[in-house]
């Protein structure tokens, strides 16, 4: 049963962001598939309608502002409601040490993992506080709370993301808005899929990969979906200002 509320997911033509759209439209959002990939967005919107559910594709780059509020006005007149949630889900990395790290590498990692969030972040908070309500999950990392080898500018960036999203939570709670910041742990995505194939020994830097877990495993789209999934709803209300890791254990230890 939709819930009359509108989702607006980032990155949602693949891994998380995808299995994010599929889980949110069964809580019953209409979901709003943002992806700069068009294809990839309208595959969401497939996925969704195929489960029963409302979606709508939009083909922009998160860091555009312009772009991003032209699909908040679309999916506003289509659905006749301002967005309920927002989940940014886009994200890059780059595998590089710092020094490694080009200039043009760590504007490129910053300006889609972060300041995009800004963007993003800043269009959809005055309609949810004249709402009285709404909800921002942030897709962060354990990257953000530990450091990763050779993932400089990702970590920067996701620690970041955990700054931005608390301060939101502490400006806006009074009226009436969540926002926390999920950090999984290492993730079968299409990211991690490259990482491998662009090793000299994808076995053996998966292995070192999935031993970074407890359980000796990378965790699936699907799960971090449910935790956006559940940070979204009513079992939430009390979780506000927090960096909710899902990583099997990784930062356990």
């Amino acid at each position: 049963m939709s819930t009359g509320k509108t989702a607006v997911v980032t990155g949602a033509g693949s891994g998380i962001g995808r299995a994010s759209a599929k889980a949110l439209a069964a809580q019953g959002y209409r979901v709003l598939a943002i992806d700069v990939d068009s294809a990839g967005a309208d595959e969401a919107v497939r996925a969704v309608h195929e489960a029963g559910g409302q979606a709508a594709a939009a083909a922009c780059d998160v860091r555009d502002p312009e772009a991003f509020g032209a699909a908040l006005d679309d999916a506003r007149r289509r659905w006749s409601a301002p967005p309920a949630l927002l989940a940014n889900v886009a994200g890059i990395g780059v595998a590089a040490s710092l020094t490694e790290t080009s200039p043009d590498d760590w504007d490129r990692v910053l300006a889609v993992n972060l300041t995009a969030l800004f963007h993003t972040c800043r269009a959809v908070l005055p309609p949810m506080v004249e709402a009285g309500s709404g909800v921002i999950v942030n897709v962060a990392s354990v990257s953000g709370l530990v450091g990763v080898r050779d993932r400089a500018a990702y970590c920067a960036s996701k620690a970041g993301v955990i700054g931005l999203t608390r301060s939101i939570a502490v400006d806006y709670a009074h009226l009436g808005i969540r926002a926390n910041a999920i950090c999984p742990g290492t993730v079968a995505s299409e990211w991690i899929g490259k990482i491998l194939a662009d090793s000299p020994d994808p076995a053996a830097t998966r292995a070192r990969m999935e031993a970074r877990q407890l359980d000796g495993r990378m965790g699936t789209p699907e799960e971090v979906a449910s935790g956006i999934a559940f940070l979204a709803g009513d079992g939430a209300r009390f979780v506000n200002g927090s960096a909710f890791v899902m990583d099997g254990g990784m930062t356990a230890i």
